[in-house]
C-alpha cells in the first residue's frame, strides 16, 4: 500500500513536510507521531523509542509511520523540533542580552523536561530549533557587528548553555543511579572520598569552597549567574 512505503530520502524530512497535503487518509499525523516519541523518551528513555515502539503507543500498524519518516533518524528529527515547539520565542525588538538571557534560560528547561534531547539536539537541523539561534542572530543584528562576530557570540552563549546542561543533566543523572535524592544524600554519599581529598591539605581553595557555600544546590542561581557572567564578557569585549 502506498501509506506504507517509505519516504524518498532524495530529499529532507522538512522539504517533504512542507509540500501541500494530500487528502488525509488516517488520522496519523507528524505531530501525533512526534508527541507519542517524545512521551515514550520521557519516560522510559531514549533507547525505548523504536518504530515498532511507537507504533504500539499510537495503535496502528507498524508500517504505518513510515509515511512520514524513513527511519528513526528521521522520527529524532520530529521530536527535537517538537521539543523546541515548546520553547516561545522573545518578542521581536527585545534587546540582544534579554534575547540571550531568554533563550538561554527557556532552552535549560526544556532540555530538563527533555533529558533526551542532550544527546539528539546538538546537530539537528529542524524548522522550530533554527529559529532559536535566527532569533538571537536577529537581536544582533544592526550593532556593528559582522557576520563572523554575531556567529561566534552565537556559539559561546550556546557553548556555555549546552556545556552546564550537560554538567547539570550527568548529576541528576548520577544521582537516579544510585538513588539519591536530593543534595544531602549525594555529598552524604560521596563523603568518605571528598574528605579524605580535601585531609590531605592540596586543596585549600575548594576546601574553602566546600565549608562556605550556599548555594550548591541552587541550580537556577549557578546557571543564571554563570550566563550573566558569559554575557557581562560578550559586552565589555564588543562594546554592545
Amino acid at each position: 500500500m502506498a501509506s506504507q512505503q517509505k519516504p524518498e530520502k532524495s530529499t529532507s524530512l522538512w522539504e517533504r513536510l512542507d509540500r501541500p497535503a494530500s487528502a488525509p487518509r488516517s488520522t496519523l499525523t507528524p505531530q501525533r507521531i512526534a508527541a507519542a516519541a517524545v512521551g515514550i523518551a520521557d519516560t522510559e528513555g531514549l533507547d525505548a523509542v523504536t518504530m515498532r515502539r511507537l507504533a504500539a503507543e499510537l495503535g496502528v500498524a507498524p508500517m504505518a509511520a513510515y509515511r512520514y519518516v524513513s527511519g528513526k533518524d528521521e522520527l529524532l528529527e520530529l521530536m527535537v523540533d517538537f521539543a523546541y515547539g515548546e520553547l516561545a520565542l522573545p518578542d521581536d525588538g527585545t534587546g540582544w542580552r534579554d534575547t540571550m538571557l531568554a533563550l538561554a534560560t527557556r532552552t535549560r528547561a526544556v532540555t530538563l523536561q527533555h533529558t533526551w534531547m542532550a544527546r539528539t539536539a546538538a546537530f539537528t537541523l529542524t524548522p522550530n530549533q533554527l529559529a532559536v539561534p535566527e532569533r538571537i542572530l536577529a537581536a544582533l543584528d544592526g550593532l556593528g557587528l559582522d557576520a563572523d562576530t554575531m556567529m561566534a557570540v552565537l556559539r559561546t552563549v550556546t557553548a556555555y548553555v549546552n556545556g552546564a546542561l550537560d554538567a547539570e543533566i550527568s548529576l541528576l543523572r548520577l544521582m537516579a543511579d544510585h538513588g539519591w535524592s536530593n543534595g544531602d544524600e549525594t555529598r552524604t554519599a560521596l563523603a568518605p572520598r571528598m574528605t579524605w581529598l580535601l585531609n590531605t591539605g592540596r586543596y585549600p581553595t575548594y576546601s574553602r569552597y566546600a565549608c562556605e557555600a550556599t548555594r550548591t544546590d541552587d541550580p537556577d542561581w549557578q546557571f543564571r549567574t554563570g550566563l550573566e557572567c558569559v554575557l557581562d564578557g560578550i559586552a565589555a569585549r564588543l562594546g554592545i
